[in-house]
């Protein structure tokens, strides 16, 4: 028998274009190079912008300088325009738009298109208004990229998408979908909710996409409209996809509306989304923020391929339904499924162990945290501060704090609260000043709590300082919690015919909190007479209250005022008012402030 011949491999198409691209780019040895057809190159060109590799954008320019196709075929130039802002080559594209010889509506959307995408709005809408000035008449693509931008940018913002919409309806597009889509979603992210339901009750044709997105805009900022759209979107039969369901009952959460929730449910459930994993996760924040723990559960066992979202919006249901010793087992089960966490995932895992004040397990939080390298997550060290306080650990609160490079307000607040909390009330105040020192301008939330740190510490001056100051130069009106702590303040230091005056100034009628915080005052100095009338005035504001009865039955106790403090008490049982147990966030945890992670 004749010897077998050899048979020769079949060349794949892949196999073709990838000797050709090492052809036209490195030549074989010391041959000619062969010339590469231009759709080769286009096709190594899409598949450049594809995978957006940078490198092989780079390299496909150079070998296409070399035959000069780049000056004579603007289909080329095109598609590398492509490759380079899918690769997030910004500057390169930009010089490559520069030097083209000739340039198309397409060449100048690729690159507006390219900069809204990679986080420069401010560039892109430049950039449409130099297409303007040359002489190119936008096509709908440039235009829906720049009304893209205009959503992103500030105050300004509504302003250019008006202008933008404004134009694309002088130059024919008004009936365009896809830009009436645009313009909505610019309305919705700057909060011009009316405008936009205004805009879709007008429009001509409405796809799903402009649905979901005023659905989305109302489900961000939930509001009853956002239930009446979605009943709307159920009577006209319009076919609602997994971002439909997904928005509604995340706005259901929002307002935890379980009956309407249940509703939807039923739907999705009919619509058969219900293994959509972002559908999944909506359902069970929908169900643990209305408290149903169990249904909640049952939701999430019935989500196939679990995310990290899952896992973490099942452990923050667990905080939110009082069970945080079942959400550690949440974390614990997420890392045996190999899930990695994220910044969120820690951040409910820090809050956890600062509801058990569990030290140990916020420790090893923290060194996940560092492990992981998102110690630099603003979010992330801001639970690690309020979980060292909280668990006692002051000192490694404000470790976390000093490690910041960068601390909003937000960050500050909790530092300050954190160590008047634990009985620092003058490192608390030393850090306000520092944060005043650094410019930094502090919010409500914050004087509350610099004026509470001087309420522990007995600083009556720093704290008129704050107290005046707040109006005229923070520019922040003070509320009920800040007259509180003022009259704690006050009161704490004996002063209560001050404390008493105060109140009287308020520009507003004095709540709950106000009073007790004077009776509190009152029973601590023995004064009765002044207690009796805070205790009067608390009742009369809020009879429910049991803070209150305690407050004056405890007071009318230390001034061996028997009888009427057993008729004090003796109210409380008439009226089936239950007095919370007494709990302390303090643990023997031993070292507190020795061990932390550094």
């Amino acid at each position: 028998m004749p010897p077998s011949v050899p048979r020769i491999p079949s060349l794949s198409t892949a196999s073709v274009k990838n000797r050709c691209f090492h052809a036209a780019t490195n030549g074989y040895h010391h041959q000619e190079p062969v010339p590469v057809p231009a759709y080769n190159y286009a096709t190594l060109l899409q598949r450049s912008a594809a995978t957006a590799d940078p490198r092989l954008a780079a390299s496909l320019h150079g070998a296409l300088l070399k035959p000069g196709l780049l000056s004579s075929d603007l289909f080329l130039c095109n598609h590398l325009l492509i490759a380079y802002f899918k690769s997030r080559l910004h500057r390169r594209g930009l010089r490559l738009l520069d030097e083209m010889p000739r340039r198309n509506a397409v060449s100048w959307s690729v690159a507006i298109a390219g900069l809204t995408q990679g986080d420069q709005p401010r560039e892109a809408l430049a950039l449409f208004r130099r297409m303007r000035l040359s002489g190119c008449p936008p096509n709908e693509f440039a235009l829906a990229s720049a009304l893209n931008a205009s959503s992103f940018l500030g105050a300004t913002g509504t302003g250019r998408a008006r202008q933008l919409y404004g134009l694309a309806v002088r130059l024919g597009f008004e009936s365009n979908i896809f830009l009436m889509n645009a313009f909505l979603a610019a309305m919705v992210r700057h909060g011009h909710l009316a405008d936009a339901a205004q805009l879709f009750d007008d429009a001509c044709a409405r796809d799903i996409v402009s649905w979901n997105t005023l659905l989305a805009g109302f489900a961000r900022h939930w509001c009853e409209q956002g239930w009446i759209l979605w009943r709307r979107m159920v009577r006209e039969a319009v076919g609602a996809d997994g971002f439909s369901f997904s928005s509604v009952l995340s706005g259901l959460a929002a307002r935890a509306s379980l009956t309407s929730g249940l509703q939807v449910h039923a739907q999705l459930v009919k619509s058969g989304f219900g293994d959509d994993v972002y559908v999944g996760n909506s359902l069970v924040e929908m169900y643990m923020k209305s408290k149903f723990l169990d249904d909640g559960t049952r939701a999430f066992t019935e989500i196939r391929c679990k995310d990290v979202v899952s896992w973490t919006e099942m452990a923050a249901g667990c905080l939110h339904c009082g069970e945080p010793a079942k959400a550690v087992g949440i974390f614990s089960h997420m890392m045996l499924d190999g899930v990695m966490p994220n910044s969120y995932t820690f951040a409910t895992a820090a809050n956890v162990c600062a509801n058990l004040t569990d030290l140990n397990e916020g420790r090893k939080v923290h060194g996940y945290v560092i492990k992981l390298g998102d110690d630099s997550d603003v979010g992330v060290n801001n639970a690690l501060i309020d979980m060292y306080a909280k668990c006692g650990s002051a000192n490694c609160a404000y470790k976390v704090f000093q490690s910041m490079q960068r601390r909003p307000v937000i960050s500050w607040t909790a530092m300050i609260m954190g160590f008047a909390q634990n009985g620092l009330a003058r490192e608390a105040v030393e850090v306000f000043d520092n944060m005043l020192l650094k410019g930094m301008a502090p919010n409500y939330v914050t004087l509350i709590c610099v004026l509470y740190a001087c309420s522990q510490g007995g600083f009556v001056d720093e704290g008129w300082i704050y107290f005046n100051a707040m109006e005229d130069k923070f520019g922040v009106q003070p509320g009920e919690d800040h007259y509180a702590c003022m009259v704690d303040l006050l009161g704490k230091a004996g002063r209560i015919e001050e404390a008493e005056e105060l109140i009287s100034r308020m520009p507003f009628r004095p709540g709950v909190l106000v009073w007790q915080a004077l009776l509190g005052a009152c029973h601590l100095h023995g004064n009765e007479a002044a207690g009796r009338r805070a205790a009067e005035h608390a009742l009369a504001t809020e009879r429910d209250d049991p803070s209150t009865y305690m407050l004056m039955s405890n007071m009318l106790a230390a001034r061996h005022n028997w009888d009427s403090a057993g008729r004090v008490r003796g109210l409380m049982g008439d009226t089936e008012i239950m007095k919370l147990p007494g709990s302390s966030w303090f643990q023997s945890t031993p070292d507190r402030n020795q061990a932390c992670i550094r």
